[in-house]
């Protein structure tokens, strides 16, 4: 157990410098208009936090996406490995690697996300339970800071370092812990229905990767439900920030560039009908290709021909006077009877 909290701790520390130099940066910006023992400024350098966490995992979230779409992508092809090899398990795992080798897929990239901000979680975690507790200053944090976060109230009455199970004895606690459970369980449902009914094409749902999936869109909802109810309240707000980022992210993503397919492609294809645009698919990346019309061309006037000096004296001199120029009747202008 030693060798395992030493681990811990070796982690731990950079966290604590990390997710406190945050904070804290976000928790004076706040403090120029708010209390600075306040819990609202604590609250929103929490979320504040949150967004620049995200943002920095952009780029994973881009490849988790990529792999989930790859994933998708090549399930026939694993399916007629399974027929093909299923009596033979060692051949099954040989060939399946190489095909995601092949087309580029990391069955592991679509997990990056959760397993970069897991020990993030828990680092703020621990900031504000031992600030709370023991009033332990970590990171960055001064004894003064961490004795204020610990103890922070939000609207003057709700301790952010209360839990639903450890109220401090106010039902309100309880109320707003309620509330913020479930909207972070109903965020990480919606998140995952949203990638299976909108952006997972037809084939791609039955066999072992749409069981995965379908497990996932009710496990995953489960745990953070039963897992919320002991997180204080300025932990629930991170994680509720973090899945609303999540699927606001994911639901760009599939309008913007949805996976070839499936029924948010189809969608976007009738859109851009719509916009007077046409869709194709490239068949290297297997991603939608939008063409723009081509403008119409202006139509170019015609230059009249360039004449030398004499063939313009030659024309001069070949025209017909204006005053003896047959009229329409046969007549001739300044001629009398």
């Amino acid at each position: 157990m030693d060798a395992i909290g030493q681990i811990g701790h070796f982690i731990l520390v950079p966290l604590y410098y990390a997710v406190s130099a945050v904070l804290l940066a976000w928790h004076q910006l706040f403090s120029l208009v708010l209390p600075e023992r306040g819990g609202m400024s604590w609250v929103l350098s929490i979320i504040g936090l949150t967004l620049v966490i995200r943002a920095a995992l952009i780029p994973l979230f881009v490849k988790q996406i990529n792999a989930s779409r790859n994933m998708q992508l090549i399930q026939p092809k694993v399916r007629e490995l399974q027929k093909k090899y299923g009596h033979d398990r060692e051949k099954l795992a040989q060939e399946t690697m190489a095909l995601y080798r092949e087309s580029g897929t990391n069955p592991f990239a679509s997990c990056l996300p959760l397993l970069v901000q897991s020990p993030i979680f828990i680092a703020l975690f621990r900031l504000i339970d031992q600030a709370s507790k023991n009033d332990k200053a970590n990171g960055f944090l001064s004894k003064d800071q961490a004795f204020s976060l610990g103890h922070a109230k939000l609207f003057g009455h709700l301790p952010i370092s209360a839990t639903f199970l450890k109220p401090d004895g106010l039902v309100s606690v309880q109320i707003l812990a309620a509330f913020l459970v479930i909207a972070m369980t109903a965020t990480t449902f919606t998140t995952q229905r949203q990638l299976m009914t909108k952006n997972m094409p037809s084939d791609a749902m039955t066999g072992q990767y749409a069981q995965q999936q379908k497990m996932l869109l009710y496990v995953l909802p489960v745990v953070f439900a039963v897992g919320g109810v002991a997180f204080p309240i300025g932990v629930l707000f991170y994680w509720t920030t973090t899945n609303l980022w999540t699927m606001g992210q994911q639901f760009y993503v599939i309008r913007r560039n949805p996976a070839p397919g499936t029924p948010a492609f189809e969608a976007k294809q009738q859109r851009d009908r719509a916009k007077g645009r046409s869709v194709a698919t490239d068949p290297l990346t297997s991603t939608a290709v939008v063409e723009e019309p081509e403008p119409p061309r202006q139509q170019q006037r015609q230059q009249p021909k360039r004449q030398s000096k004499q063939q313009r004296k030659k024309q001069a001199g070949g025209a017909k006077p204006q005053g003896n120029r047959p009229d329409d009747d046969g007549t001739t202008e300044g001629k009398t009877a």
